[in-house]
């Protein structure tokens, strides 16, 4: 059987050809074989890495409305299924606020959702997600599998056969179950059963599935306290002011898409409370009305909200991308997720944050434009300067131009970059004062009714208090940074006959400084070095870390032994009054005699590879840890160190993490150094802080330094 068309002569004039709905059919038969109660059909654009929804069934499109774009980057089932080319499948509520908390927080029912890609070998051509009500089982079964499978992989011939005839898909409209017209009283079946409803004590309302009131009874109308007659084809809490709040929206929204009855009790003022039961079905619901009772201690507040029957989109969006911002660590996580996810869902082409620093502007990030330097130009702009981008981030008030010629109209000297036709200033502002403006643009003229720069606007505000969150992570990133930087050796001078490298990763949790440290003490005729580790990852730890290492540079220097370095250290961390621990490993290398002498504090001991590649733990001789009892005295080991022998010395974050075997991390440590241990030094740290599992996770700060005794030395 061909989809296509045959061939035909040209259309009459006047005729207006008829397209075949081949996305609507696809998914409305694709549904059917899996019983499942929505989806959508979305396409790739080919101009853009972004996924559109292009026709959608089931269920009102509002409820998909967060994600009718969606940027392939964006982890959302639908980008996943095509970047992976596999079958997503997401069993119910709790997989689907561990997978996608995005789309949990938006939609917090029970119910099960699948997508798939819809492509052939060769090209990507969209993507596909249905879903089923919460009493699904939570794994798919294997002959759902194959329909979805069989399904995807026909309509995806479809549109490739659509594609090499050139044959333009014409617009389809979504399908949802439709509703017979609206009526009074006398709309079910027969007079009788009219009759039969209008006796019964307690309201009945019947609601389509975009939430219209399609039929009402006497007894829910006088409850109401409004006609029939104007209740009829209207949004319950549209035309109801007292249910003018979105938790009874989102009850129903919730019923709809969970297919199990949901309740509420609401108050109507004076002081009459009612109850609402939900019953729905792949149609519509059916709601019950009646007085409630037991309930006269309650006390609710009474929301304000916006009346539009849009009010779904607009909360829906926000907190879609409010959930998404909340990830944002840095002001370029915030650039690149406002980009993945803000951009595409609002149509936006192109997108810059806008910040300032001295009184001029500063471009903190942009996406989208052709011509980077068209946007950079804009970097140190003074804020005097009248332009869109300073007088949104002076005023805190938007800024919407639907064309070009508004934004001339206004800011005649101003240049459009790289061609835009349409833009949206939004102010971000947090904690009361502007941090910056994010300005989307759009290649084609777009008007911005109300309902529509509200949620800008809105998502203005989100933006801002992710970005202020990400400027001050990224202050203290650079203070920690400095301080790290300048509290270790900037350099490791090694005598002659010694090679040294070293390497120092600070924990991914805190404020990215710990109290990890190394040194080498070039003194003459023997060079010391030095290991430690400060309990913490703070200021404070960075803080007493740098204490011990002048202090342990101190004591060297004035010729102390190496049991002496360690008690005279002890004592001045117990003198500093500290309430912090630190262990450490102080050695005096002699390699003219191919020595080294080793006094230990509580540290994890160091590892020797010999010149013929066998390595051992070195068992050395020590004393508690710094800081704890004064009188400690600290034993030395001597131990030999032949020309070719490589020292390694590393702080616990090297082969300590959770779920980890110490003694395991040290066999595999000791396997590596002697398979690659002559390897040039640089290198040879590089491969043990990859090779480490606990480096890899970050939990606790690493430190590594090596020493090998050079030949001839």
């Amino acid at each position: 059987m061909s989809d296509g068309p045959a061939p035909a002569a040209e259309p009459a004039a006047g005729a207006t050809p008829v397209a075949r709905p081949v996305l609507s059919l696809a998914l409305v038969s694709m549904m059917q074989e899996v019983h499942a109660h929505s989806g959508a059909v979305y396409l790739l654009r080919p101009d853009e890495p972004v996924l559109e929804m292009t026709v959608h069934a089931g269920l009102p499109r509002a409820f998909a409305a967060p994600w009718e774009r969606v940027g392939l980057s964006a982890p959302l089932p639908v980008a996943d299924a095509v970047r992976e080319r596999r079958l997503v499948w997401v069993g119910g509520e709790e997989a689907m606020a561990r997978g996608y908390p995005r789309i949990a927080v938006v939609l917090p029912y029970p119910f099960a959702l699948a997508a798939l890609p819809v492509a052939t070998e060769q090209r990507v051509y969209g993507a596909v997600f249905v879903t089923w009500p919460g009493a699904h089982p939570p794994e798919l079964s294997a002959r759902e599998r194959d329909h979805l499978w069989a399904a995807c992989d026909r309509l995806a011939l479809r549109l490739e056969r659509a594609a090499e005839e050139k044959r333009p898909l014409g617009s389809e409209p979504d399908l949802v179950t439709a509703t017979p017209a609206a009526t009074a009283s006398d709309t079910p079946g027969s007079v009788e059963a009219a009759r039969m409803v209008s006796r019964l004590p307690y309201g009945l309302v019947s609601l389509d599935l975009h939430g219209r009131i399609a039929f009402v009874n006497a007894a829910a109308a006088e409850l109401l306290g409004r006609p029939a007659g104007e209740l009829l084809g209207t949004l319950p809490w549209v035309s109801v002011p007292w249910l003018n709040d979105p938790m009874y929206e989102d009850r129903y929204r919730g019923a709809l898409l969970s297919q199990q009855a949901m309740s509420f009790v609401a108050l109507r003022p004076p002081g009459q409370w009612l109850s609402f039961r939900m019953y729905p079905s792949t149609t519509g619901l059916s709601v019950r009305i009646s007085r409630a009772r037991a309930v006269a201690d309650m006390v609710r507040g009474t929301a304000q909200a916006d009346p539009s029957p849009s009010r779904l989109v607009s909360i829906s969006q926000v907190l879609s991308f409010a959930g998404a911002l909340t990830e944002a660590v840095g002001v370029q996580d915030v650039v690149q997720l406002v980009w993945d996810e803000v951009a595409p869902a609002v149509g936006s082409q192109a997108m810059v944050v806008l910040g300032s620093q001295g009184g001029r502007l500063h471009v903190l990030g942009h996406r989208g434009h052709p011509d980077p330097h068209s946007v950079e130009r804009f970097h140190g702009l003074p804020l005097t300067e009248r332009t869109p981008g300073t007088q949104v981030l002076n005023s805190g008030v938007p800024a919407f131009f639907a064309s070009q010629e508004e934004l001339e109209r206004l800011y005649p000297r101003h240049e459009t970059p790289d061609g835009f036709a349409a833009w949206a200033y939004l102010p971000l502002i947090a904690s009361g004062r502007p941090v910056g403006t994010c300005v989307l643009a759009y290649a084609e003229a777009h008007v911005f009714p109300a309902d529509e720069r509200a949620v800008l606007t809105s998502l203005g505000g989100l933006i801002a208090q992710a970005l202020e969150r990400a400027q001050l992570y990224d202050a203290k990133h650079r203070l920690a940074h400095g301080l790290q930087q300048a509290l270790l050796p900037r350099s490791l001078a090694p005598p002659p006959g010694i090679e040294a490298a070293a390497r120092y990763l600070p924990a991914t949790h805190g404020m990215d400084i710990g109290g990890d440290f190394y040194d080498l003490v070039p003194t003459l005729p023997l060079t010391a070095a030095v290991i430690g580790d400060v309990q913490g990852h703070n200021v404070t730890a960075a803080g007493l870390m740098g204490q011990i290492r002048t202090g342990v540079r101190a004591y060297t220097t004035v010729g102390h032994a190496p049991h002496e370095v360690m008690s005279s250290t002890n004592r001045l961390v117990i003198d500093l009054g500290t309430e912090l621990f630190a262990s450490c490993l102080y050695l005096r290398l002699d390699p003219a005699r191919g020595r080294a002498v080793m006094a230990r504090a509580g540290h994890p001991p160091p590892l020797l590879r010999r010149p013929d590649g066998r390595v051992r733990v070195l068992d050395l001789a020590g004393g508690p840890l710094l800081g704890i009892d004064p009188g400690a005295v600290y034993p030395t080991t001597e131990v030999s160190l032949a020309p070719g022998s490589v020292l390694v010395l590393y702080t616990d974050g090297l082969v300590e993490a959770p779920g980890s075997d110490i003694e395991d991390a040290l066999v595999g440590l000791g396997e590596l150094l002697s398979e690659i241990g002559d390897q040039p030094l640089e290198r040879l740290a590089d491969e043990v802080v990859r090779h480490s599992a606990a480096a890899r996770q970050r939990v606790d700060d690493v430190a590594v330094l090596l020493l090998r005794a050079r030949e001839g030395s």
